[in-house]
């Protein structure tokens, strides 16, 4: 079998072409992996970190603005109508009880209501993460179902924001009013107290609860 003989014009482009492989094939070997490749790493960090600084320049920027807004929403807060008057827990305990006595006073309709014993309940128990300070009071009512119902929907629908947990509702044998025997009620109201200079704040004001169950 007779080998193939190239013309010099072949021979020319084989040299070339295998020149052209030789030169890419050291390309990758000694200056893409060891200087192109760390480079172009190089350059993606430098970019990264200035699109990071430039998100931190914008920050920095804005801050004086969201000062005046935070300043705001303090301001908004402390006018609040969520909280008590008083910024002291004893005696926001003693507007908490007259409340009471104001609400039972307003709804007479449908029977009888009256409040039988009322005491401030010192250092009431909060969350352990709770960021407001709470008033709350112990309340004993005498009541009639219906004057009941519109007392603890005044309490708890209205401003500023109150909350009746711990009721205890049953029947007294023993007193008996009218044509029937009242409810004798059992509960604790607690509201927040307005915050202070010695208090702490939070970002929005507490919701309104619900009483709670009956048994």
């Amino acid at each position: 079998m007779k080998a193939l003989k190239l013309t010099p014009r072949d021979s020319r482009i084989a040299a070339v072409g295998l020149l052209l492989l030789a030169l890419l094939l050291a390309y990758f070997l000694l200056l893409h992996w060891w200087f192109v490749a760390p480079l172009r790493d190089i350059d993606a960090q430098m970019d990264d970190l200035r699109d990071t600084q430039s998100r931190y320049a914008a920050a920095i920027a804005e801050k004086p603005l969201l000062e005046k807004r935070l300043a705001a929403l303090g301001a908004g807060q402390a006018a609040s109508d969520a909280y008590l008057p008083d910024d002291d827990p004893n005696t926001a305990a003693a507007d908490l009880m007259q409340r009471v006595v104001d609400a039972v006073a307003g709804h007479t309709e449908g029977g009888s209501c009256k409040v039988t014993q009322k005491m401030p309940v010192t250092n009431p128990q909060s969350a352990p993460d709770e960021p407001y300070r709470k008033a709350a009071a112990s309340i004993n009512l005498s009541c009639d179902i219906q004057p009941l119902v519109a007392v603890l929907q005044s309490l708890e629908q209205g401003t500023p924001y109150l909350f009746v947990d711990n009721l205890n509702i049953y029947r007294n044998p023993i007193a008996v009013q009218g044509n029937g025997l009242p409810l004798e009620v059992q509960f604790t109201v607690s509201g927040y107290v307005r915050p202070g200079n010695g208090g702490a704040t939070a970002p929005s004001s507490p919701a309104a609860g619900q009483p709670g169950e009956s048994p």
